[in-house]
């Protein structure tokens, strides 16, 4: 068996595949969080920068960075108030370009946020609407509409925000009188822009070449599918087709930012943010003159079990396969419930509406059950998105009410234990305020629990057994071994569906690797012509155990005129 120290296969250089992001790992990273360099508790470009010896161990292709941009931060930075400069707190222009560039001599790429549905209500743009007459130019960039009702004291419709409440807030005249309403389907702070608008279009591939001419490899696109309205702004339901989610006009927006990316000699990466149910109209979005790839919701949301991931990955397959897409695989993120803590609990799937303070999670099982995840996901075919602190195994955190900032748990009436459980800082040594997020005695900006000590990345470089160890070697197999690379994927049948999972990558001849993932409550034999390669439990021998994942090569044996056979 391979073990967990051994292993370490670092990133290639960039350049000279236009599809490295077919079979790439990308990870995550949400720099508030990242690694601390000037000592005033919050994470900066600067402290990624530091770390990049880190992620390249880690065996990482790109990272994909959540918006660093000049912001009053209400919505995590997603409320963007400059797309070209820098939020202070995480550092400057220069130091973004010394990270892509470092980080690119390295051999990892950078592919940052965009977020085209909204801007800040902070925007230049929109503070030029506010003070601007109805009808005008300023205005039309984003949905300025009159109230209903007998004086317009009604929002134009009754449209829930994903972050509840309404969708609509009522502006207020030079002389203190009220006037029209704007649109926002996130905060108030989120006004939407309306990409009816030349101006709104222009700029949007401005700031595409913006980033692209400073190195950037790619863009991930926030709320891909909200961009475009219906103009007639019809209640839920009274239409055809949903009113702002997947309208067909939006297509039109990503074949102009896609024929724009391939303009560059190593052209440019459009990963879509696409929360929709119907896989048909979700492989829309992939088409070959669209975007690249889209993030795979469906696998991310279902709970721990054989029957329910094995119909997301046929599902997922026979998505992308009319459109020749590659699948992306992804098992959290910044917005969501952390593995550990989600496997650990009685109901393993995610959904916002369901997240709640206080739900019990067994830690001990959830490691176990995330560790094997980590070897399924990564041998699936297709790219690999790693979320900051996953490869360290971290729990979600419960924050106390008062240290939440994020408008999810506000918005909910104090209800919805928002997402900043997931974004708590890392920890990189055992010592200090921070874990050595930060320099000593500095606080983080939100506070770690002290059993982080045994999770922090210095002890468990040390440890063979560490999930850190576990994910670099997993990481490692997967860029040097071919079949996991771009090998075939097929089902085996094991007699004993609904208990595991099994399938194979690569072809009979050719190199293939299997991975089986077991279920059950009891353990499975490993078949004595296959040779161990990776578990995803250290004690593996002979058996594959409860909640454990492997991967198996077949061996070879010699026939009786010396040939090789299965």
């Amino acid at each position: 068996m391979t073990t967990s120290t051994a292993l370490v296969a670092s990133p290639t250089k960039p350049g000279g595949d236009p599809l490295w992001w077919r079979h790439a790992v990308i990870y995550q990273v949400y720099p508030r969080s990242f690694a601390d360099s000037d000592g005033d508790g919050i994470g900066d470009l600067a402290g990624v920068r530091a770390s990049l010896g880190y992620l390249r161990a880690l065996g990482v292709d790109a990272l994909w960075f959540t918006p660093w941009y000049a912001s009053p931060w209400v919505d995590g930075g997603y409320d963007v108030a400059d797309y070209r400069a820098i939020h202070p707190d995480l550092g400057t222009l220069a130091d973004a370009e010394a990270l892509i560039a470092d980080a690119r001599a390295l051999g990892i790429r950078t592919v940052i946020d965009i977020v085209p549905n909204h801007v800040s209500s902070a925007h230049p743009w929109f503070v030029e609407a506010l003070r601007s007459a109805p009808g005008s130019p300023a205005r039309d960039r984003f949905w300025f509409r009159p109230g209903n009702g007998a004086t317009g004291e009604l929002a134009p419709t009754g449209w829930v925000s994903d972050f509840r409440g309404g969708t609509w807030t009522r502006t207020t005249g030079a002389d203190g009188r009220p006037g029209e309403w704007y649109l926002h389907l996130f905060t108030p702070e989120q006004p939407d822009l309306n990409w009816n608008s030349p101006d709104v279009r222009a700029e949007h591939e401005a700031v595409l070449r913006f980033w692209f001419d400073r190195g950037v490899a790619g863009v991930r696109i926030d709320s891909a599918a909200l961009l475009v309205k219906d103009p007639l702004l019809p209640e839920l339901g009274a239409a055809e087709r949903h009113p702002y989610v997947d309208q067909d006009g939006v297509h039109g927006i990503y074949r102009s930012w896609r024929s724009l990316a391939d303009s560059y000699p190593e052209p440019k990466l459009l990963v879509g943010e696409v929360w929709l149910e119907d896989m048909g109209r979700f492989a829309n979005y992939l088409r070959p003159d669209e975007l690249h790839t889209a993030f795979n919701f469906d696998f991310m949301a279902r709970a721990w079990d054989a029957a329910e991931l094995r119909a997301s990955i046929d599902v997922t397959l026979a998505g992308h396969r009319p459109v020749a897409a590659t699948p992306t695989w992804v098992l959290s993120n910044h917005d969501v419930t952390r593995p550990v803590t989600r496997y650990g609990r009685t109901d393993t799937s995610f959904g916002f509406a369901a997240k709640r303070f206080g739900i019990a999670s067994d830690e001990a099982l959830g490691t176990r059950r995330a560790r094997a995840a980590a070897l399924l996901t990564a041998a699936l075919p297709g790219s690999l998105y790693l979320y900051q602190g996953d490869e360290l195994g971290l729990p979600e955190v419960e924050l106390e009410p008062g240290r939440i900032t994020d408008p999810m748990h506000f918005r909910s009436g104090g209800v919805d234990p928002g997402r900043e459980g997931c974004r708590v800082p890392l920890p990189w040594t055992p010592e200090g305020a921070s874990h050595g997020f930060s320099p000593d005695g500095v606080e983080p900006w939100l506070p770690q629990p002290r059993s982080w000590d045994r999770l922090c990345v210095t002890e468990q470089q040390r440890d063979p057994r560490s999930m850190l160890n576990l994910y670099r070697t997993a990481l490692a197999l997967r860029r040097t071994e071919p079949a996991l690379r771009t090998g075939d994927f097929a089902w085996i049948a094991d007699g004993l569906e609904g208990t595991t999972l099994a399938f194979r990558r690569g072809t009979p001849g050719t190199g293939e690797l299997e991975c089986i993932v077991n279920f059950s409550d009891t353990s499975i034999d490993i078949p004595p012509d296959r040779e161990l390669v990776l578990a995803s439990d250290p004690e593996t021998h002979h058996e594959v155990g409860p909640d454990v994942a492997v991967w198996l090569r077949p061996i070879e044996k010699s026939t009786t005129n010396g040939e090789k056979e299965k």
